[in-house]
């Protein structure tokens, strides 16, 4: 039977557990800022000034040269949601690839439909990679807007991000927009959206900064020009009848989630302290070890790169002739150990991979993962498959 304390390798869904700075940061926040920012006194200058530190932590983290450009949301999809709906004009060209999250293509797909924008979506391999050549030599006259995901959150296939952003020149006078969904990368890979040449960049706070649920953030290059998605109060200039132009503002209406956007920014001081260099060790570490024992396992199929330097630490995998969800079921009841089994979010990335639609089971290590938990999947999928009577 399992013990009490799971074995949790489901960090590519919500990252756990979160550090204890983080946790006890949002509880002084909840405790103490009793006051919505922009609406108060005191307290909500303590609000607004831990706002304005968590937005300056995120930009010196990410090298934006302007903190007022990086936009507060509630998770990547809304990050994602904004930079798709608001920057897309009718009759342009978007390319996109076959490994994006449901989050990059249901709002792609609504463009299509409602607005005629014209969206080329560059085929990955069987491994989930994608070839940068395939993607400039996509580029039209018309394209306005490339979307990569850094790094799938199927198989952690990392795409070549800096090798794309390098090549890109001007198509018709206009070099394309470069939207990044980092989802799965932001905290394990080393990013600098200057150095690099991002122009928006959706993050969530909850997988691999390890801060909490309800946060992440968007950042917008100065040459980038979006409409808000969402108009309201802002704490400031209230006799306008338009939504203010000045950033961040623009963008961030309503009550602020001041407890969580405190929480990220001691994340991200937690993230610095550890080290991305560091962390991305111990989790390549650990997707060796799974690789390796895995892969010895009759009936055991791997999917996604041959090599862990080409993923972060998402791994999937199917035994045969097993559903996904009987693994995981397996997995849980005997060992205590959490996985993620199905399609997670992204059909395309199972069409790609050619596990949809039953999808496969997830395996997710992160910062606080040991290797003798990664062992005990291992050894907990040998179990299944003698029981089976595989050896």
């Amino acid at each position: 039977m399992s013990s009490n304390k799971p074995i949790y390798l489901n960090n590519a869904a919500t990252s756990w557990p979160k550090p204890e700075p983080v946790v006890e940061k949002m509880l002084w926040a909840i405790r103490e800022l009793s006051s919505t920012p922009g609406r108060a006194g005191y307290s909500a200058l303590q609000g607004e000034r831990e706002i304005f530190e968590a937005r300056e932590e995120v930009a010196r983290f990410i090298g934006a040269q302007d903190s007022s450009r990086i936009i507060f949301t509630s998770n990547a999809t809304q990050a994602l949601n904004l930079a798709i709906t608001g920057f897309l004009r009718e009759a342009c060209h978007v390319i996109t690839t076959s490994m994006d999250h449901n989050s990059v293509v249901r709002p792609l797909a609504r463009a299509e439909e409602e607005i005629g924008v014209e969206v080329t979506r560059v085929q990955a391999d069987e491994n989930g990679m994608v070839r940068a050549g395939a993607v400039t030599d996509a580029i039209t006259p018309q394209t306005r807007l490339i979307v990569l995901t850094h790094a799938s959150n199927v198989v952690g296939s990392i795409q070549p991000v800096e090798e794309i952003c390098g090549s890109l020149g001007t198509s018709d006078g206009v070099r394309p927009v470069v939207l990044l969904d980092a989802a799965q990368s932001m905290g394990v890979l080393p990013l600098n959206v200057t150095e690099t040449g991002i122009d928006l960049l959706a993050v969530p706070g909850h997988k691999s900064l390890y801060g909490p649920q309800g946060t992440g953030f968007l950042y917008i290059a100065p040459e980038v020009d979006l409409v808000p998605i969402i108009e309201g109060g802002t704490g400031g200039q209230s006799t306008l009848l338009r939504q203010p132009e000045v950033l961040p503002e623009k963008f961030e209406s309503g009550t602020p989630n001041t407890p969580g956007i405190a929480a990220l920014g001691e994340a991200i001081r937690f993230i610095n302290s550890r080290g991305v260099d560091n962390i991305r060790n111990h989790e390549q570490k650990l997707v060796e070890i799974l690789t390796e024992g895995l892969s010895k396992i009759q009936g055991v199929v791997l999917y996604g790169p041959d090599s862990p330097e080409d993923q972060v630490a998402v791994l999937s995998f199917n035994v045969e002739d097993l559903d996904p969800a009987e693994v995981g079921s397996f997995l849980e009841q005997t060992r205590g150990i959490q996985v993620r089994v199905g399609l997670h979010c992204s059909p395309l990335s199972h069409r790609t991979i050619g596990t949809f639609p039953e999808g496969t089971v997830r395996v997710s290590p992160g910062i606080f993962t040991t290797e003798e938990e990664a062992l005990s999947l291992v050894e907990g999928v040998r179990e299944l498959q003698k029981f089976r009577g595989n050896n």
